[in-house]
């Protein structure tokens, strides 16, 4: 029976958790064992998650002859552009090196969760001679679906916004999706409220209620088999990160028909599709942080409010093309067992 082992073993909450999690149920499914632990052995592949410091262990295993991929998200940038505080910078810096010499020395193919994410390292670390595969992250196409539990506003319009967290330099998504739901209401005289589901200071929180007139629903962090209902009683997602390489909250509010708003930076486009939401064009500089052009997202954002049914549809039928947990499972597997 194949074995694989999945470094580094994560917990909390976050895409590399909720990753690990889909993986593993995936695998355990088709009758493959997972180990956690380098020393845990036997095992035929190793699945580096991003990085891990066990690069002396890592080592010894390339040099028995198993098999060792590399799965990559986006590069830690942000603490380069703002303040985020040194805890934040070493750690994020740390987390490049440790991602980037992994990349050109130990892994003997790379999965990178987007095109763009691809093309990114490329650009930044160039092309290593290491084999690599683009595979976006999946869902489960069965709990994460139109149909079930909700509590869809009746008397406005609910745009949701779901991320691990909103502090640490990432806090201009909500800023963003604050100023999109301003201008829904007072230039397209659109009835509006914002709900936010991760992690959010109290401070932040309270400088929020007393800024802003826009109707707030702090949700905080919630359980992972919460999302399917709150994503099915939200209107339209606004995806708040920068840059981001094929973020969880994206493809599962896809699959519960729930049309996708933001703006053209990362993999989006290659995401959602015209006819499953709207990613604009940013209208300004995204990598120095600059100011959005929020007026002409909202703009395409009210013309599908007017009309949502087409662009559910679209949407769950983009999750059912290309975001199928089980096809996603399945490319892993290829590539982890190519030589056994």
């Amino acid at each position: 029976m194949p074995r694989i082992c999945l470094i580094p073993n994560v917990s909390g909450t976050g895409g590399m958790v909720s990753f690990r999690y889909k993986l593993t149920a995936g695998l355990e499914a088709r009758g493959i064992q997972v180990s956690n632990d380098l020393a845990d052995t036997p095992y035929q592949a190793v699945l580096i998650i991003g990085g891990t410091r066990q690069l002396a262990p890592l080592w010894k295993v390339k040099q028995s002859g198993i098999r060792l991929v590399q799965r990559l998200d986006g590069i830690n940038w942000i603490q380069r552009k703002r303040k985020t505080g040194i805890r934040h910078f070493l750690r994020a810096e740390l987390g490049n090196v440790l991602q980037s010499g992994i990349r050109k020395r130990l892994a003997d193919h790379i999965i990178y969760q987007s095109g763009f994410a691809r093309q990114w390292w490329e650009d930044w670390y160039g092309s290593p001679p290491t084999p690599a595969s683009v595979i976006y992250n999946g869902v489960d196409l069965k709990s994460y679906t139109p149909e079930g539990i909700h509590e869809l506003p009746q008397d406005r319009f609910r745009l949701l916004v779901v991320e691990g967290s909103l502090g640490g330099g990432y806090d201009t998504g909500l800023q963003n999706a604050l100023s999109l739901v301003e201008t829904l209401i007072e230039t397209h005289q659109i009835p509006m409220e914002l709900m936010v589901v991760g992690q959010v200071s109290p401070s932040l929180q309270q400088y929020w209620n007393s800024h802003s007139t826009v109707p707030i629903h702090w949700a905080g962090t919630v359980k992972r088999e919460s999302i399917p209902e709150i994503d099915r009683s939200a209107h339209m997602l606004y995806a708040a990160d920068l840059h981001p390489a094929c973020p969880n909250s994206v493809i599962e509010a896809l699959a519960c028909g729930l049309p996708v708003a933001s703006f053209d930076t990362g993999a989006l486009k290659e995401l959602v599709p015209s006819n499953a939401g709207c990613i604009a064009p940013y209208g300004s500089d995204p990598w120095k942080i600059e100011k959005p052009d929020i007026p002409g997202l909202a703009v395409q954002m009210a013309r599908i409010l007017k009309d949502l049914p087409p662009y559910r549809q679209a949407a769950r039928t983009q999750a059912e093309t290309a975001f199928d947990l089980d096809v996603m499972v399945d490319k892993y597997l290829d590539v982890l067992l190519e030589a056994v």
